[in-house]
């Protein structure tokens, strides 16, 4: 039982079975998840996603995940002495089969005032994986990071929570947004960015997204009680692709509703809005991944993991910098720049500070705890 222990709390390594087991969970889910789609079209999918979508290649995804889900099973089976995952994963896949698999036909689709964007989730997890897990496969900057860190459940369960509750977020967040609108004359404005080229208008729309997310971003490091939301976000100590996804259902809600405020207020088409939720969603994923692929000048231009990094670094100089998403001058002409050379922090994380782990603990300990954050050379934070 002690070397069963141990061996569940070491890191996965190539070879020994366990990391297909896990990717064959991951497959299995995310094939039942999407029959489960095709099923309940109308509580589980996005409506301004439907009418877009190709029959046709999402059911070629669907049948790769189920080979994925099958043929990991059976090289873990193969190669790990436990066989759980790979029989979780296998068994995940058959439900999935059970209900016709890739062959399943869409159900009556019936528009519903309340549903989950399981599709969004199962898209973008799909998406983002081939996107960042190769990065961080072939141009890893922290070569002895595993990609199965000890805490990638939590993490993924963040992941999930966020992509899911998209549409609730924003059916909540909107009717404020609207109440600080009411009132004000924009119509000249909205006028004027309607008659701008497409993407003169992304980058309109980016630019204010991220001067709304500096503000709020800064707010939750400088007010005591934000910061015990935000902390949430600073406790993981390993940077990969999922880390981003960490953050209190608190600082998602207000974080979105006012960055959403001049989205809504300068009233950019929807195309517009879906290609910045695009870009935002590479961007932040980006940022947190354990790759050192170069930028360049670029990194001049656009906020790079090198920079990001710096803003999660326990090192005291670091402390409340680099508050931008994606450009970093805007911290450069607001004094909060931090990163120097070519250099990368040597550790990121809440310094001094104990954590609990586990999803639902994190998310329970703000609302009794303050996290606090202990600086290096015995200063303590003002937050």
């Amino acid at each position: 039982m002690e070397g069963n222990d141990q061996r569940a709390g070491r890191r996965m390594q190539i070879g020994e079975g366990r990391i297909s087991g896990a990717l064959s969970i991951v497959f299995g889910a995310i094939s039942l998840g999407g029959v489960l789609c095709f099923l309940v079209p109308d509580l589980l999918t996005t409506p301004e996603f439907r009418a877009q979508y190709n029959i046709g290649v999402l059911r070629n995804i669907l049948a790769a995940c189920l080979f994925g889900a099958f043929g990991f099973a059976l090289r873990s089976l193969i190669a790990n002495s436990s066989k759980r995952a790979a029989l979780v994963g296998a068994l995940l896949g058959m439900l999935a089969l059970s209900l016709n698999g890739a062959g399943i036909e869409g159900g009556v689709v019936n528009d519903s005032p309340v549903y989950i964007s399981l599709d969004w989730l199962l898209l973008d997890l799909i998406a983002m994986a081939l996107l960042f897990v190769p990065l961080e496969l072939f141009l890893p900057k922290r070569q002895d990071q595993t990609k199965f860190h000890a805490e990638w459940r939590t993490d993924l369960a963040y992941f999930v929570m966020g992509h899911l509750l998209v549409q609730a977020v924003a059916v909540s967040t909107q009717a404020p947004v609207e109440s600080l609108l009411s009132g004000i004359d924009l119509e000249g404005m909205r006028n004027f960015i309607a008659g701008l080229p497409y993407l003169a208008q992304v980058l309109l729309a980016v630019l204010a997204a991220d001067l709304f997310q500096y503000g709020v971003h800064r707010a939750f490091h400088r007010i005591p009680f934000l910061w015990r939301f935000h902390a949430v976000h600073h406790s993981t100590r390993t940077m990969d692709w999922l880390a981003g996804s960490r953050m209190h259902f608190v600082d998602i809600f207000f974080t979105r509703m006012l960055v959403y405020l001049p989205l809504f207020a300068l009233g950019f088409e929807g195309a517009v809005l879906y290609t910045y939720v695009g870009i935002i969603s590479i961007q932040a994923v980006m940022n947190h991944t354990n790759t050192r692929l170069p930028y360049g000048p670029l990194e001049r231009l656009l906020v790079s993991p090198r920079i990001h990094h710096w803003h999660h670094a326990t090192t005291r100089d670091a402390y409340d910098k680099n508050f931008a998403t994606h450009f970093p001058w805007i911290d450069r002409l607001l004094g909060t720049y931090h990163a120097p050379g070519k250099e990368w922090p040597k550790a990121v994380g809440l310094y001094g500070v104990t954590f609990p782990k586990g999803f639902v603990r994190q998310h329970i300990y703000p609302f009794c705890h303050n996290p606090g954050s202990v600086l290096p050379a015995d200063k303590t934070s003002t937050r």
